[in-house]
């Protein structure tokens, strides 16, 4: 990768002209990473809902051209001044928010949210100089979430990049960049459900199926899976679901039907879905003076979240999570050594492989509900 430090890269990515149309591959130019930037080798990347949430552009800013990815596995080719702790060849994942290890946030232990890169969907360039590093016939590709991992290669600001093992396998571990730990982190990091708990799990896609695999990480003895697509249920016993919900099947309010089961209300519930009525349903659905209820799923921006305030009263707990509370360079290096030590499964999450050029089948898996993780090899 020597000769290429210091110089524009040309390479294949996956644009997005316009929304909602497929992806085309086509040549872009990468220039070099500027101060506090990392360019790098991207070899996997996997398609996440969000990148078709907003890919669809129908309840956000639409920014395009732009190259959408974030979930990813790659290779460090080089970095821009003052970046120190990583060198080229270092194997690495691109975190959509980030950690600059100086604000607030990344100096409290409680927090992940990063003043400086927490997540940004609307901006489409860099934040040292405003502008992007992808480029077609001298004209501007954008950025999406810092990342742009439909590129063989991207720039990242180092604060949006986790140093791993160089022994984890990328086309597994690249995962755990997004929606693993998202999920994951939800379970063992903020509703900590305790020894033989009882946990409910609303949402059965690949981030609510990561939060009963924390759940059962934990202890939990039940987990309850609630979604109105019943095919997931069977594939969601590997993850440790216990017994399902569809509330289609059932005349009263979901929160009753799970009360009925669990004498009163389950110990712990993770909500991932982004539909405010779930939201509302996994927070009054917890057992009086020790639920808590954990939200990691979006809602649309106009939402609004409507309980009792005597629900509160009756100490149960509302929170949210970002990223699982994970902090990108501090704590997503020891999720790999998980996958490493056996004691996170990734296999299970990846039900698709696909080369690169045959991107857009990884869309059509997605919005048919066939796929929880498509695996996108970048030299296909």
């Amino acid at each position: 990768m020597a000769s290429t430090v210091g110089q524009v890269i040309k390479c294949r990515a996956a644009v997005a002209w316009e929304a909602g149309k497929p992806l085309v591959i086509e040549e872009v130019e990468v220039a070099p990473p500027q101060a506090m930037e990392v360019r790098m080798k991207i070899l996997y990347t996997s398609l996440c809902h969000t990148d078709v949430y907003f890919w669809e552009a129908k309840g956000q800013t639409p920014v395009f051209p732009r190259i959408f990815g974030h979930e990813a596995g790659g290779i460090v080719e080089s970095v821009g001044e003052g970046v120190t702790e990583l060198a080229p060849g270092d194997h690495v994942l691109p975190i959509f928010t980030g950690e600059c290890k100086e604000c607030p946030h990344c100096k409290s232990e409680e927090s992940n949210m990063c003043d400086l890169l927490r997540i940004n969907t609307d901006r489409g360039v860099m934040i040292h100089d405003g502008k992007s590093r992808f480029s077609i016939k001298g004209k501007p590709v954008y950025h999406f979430l810092g990342t742009s991992t439909f590129c063989e290669y991207t720039v990242v600001h180092v604060g949006c990049v986790a140093k791993i093992n160089p022994l984890a396998p990328l086309d597994k571990v690249c995962v755990i960049s997004c929606g693993v730990s998202t999920g994951y982190g939800a379970a063992v990091n903020v509703a900590k459900p305790p020894k033989g708990s009882s946990v409910a799990v609303f949402g059965l896609g690949a981030v609510g199926l990561a939060a009963a695999e924390g759940a059962r990480a934990s202890g939990a003895s039940r987990i309850i899976g609630v979604d109105v697509n019943p095919s997931t249920f069977e594939a969601a016993k590997k993850f440790g679901c216990t017994e399902f919900v569809n509330p289609l099947e059932h005349e009263k309010p979901v929160q009753e039907v799970i009360a009925g089961m669990t004498n009163g209300g389950v110990d712990r519930s993770v909500e991932c879905t982004g539909n405010v009525n779930a939201m509302i349903s996994a927070f009054e659905c917890v057992h009086d003076g020790w639920g808590v209820a954990v939200l990691v799923g979006v809602p649309h921006k106009e939402a609004e979240f409507k309980t009792h305030p005597l629900n509160f009263l009756n100490e149960r707990t509302l929170k949210g999570t970002f990223y699982g509370n994970y902090k990108p360079r501090s704590d997503i290096p020891s999720v790999v050594e998980k996958y490493m030590n056996k004691e996170l499964e990734l296999e299970k999450f990846i039900t698709h492989s696909l080369p690169f050029s045959e991107i857009n089948k990884a869309f059509d898996y997605m919005l048919k509900g066939e796929s929880l993780r498509c695996i996108i090899h970048m030299d296909g």
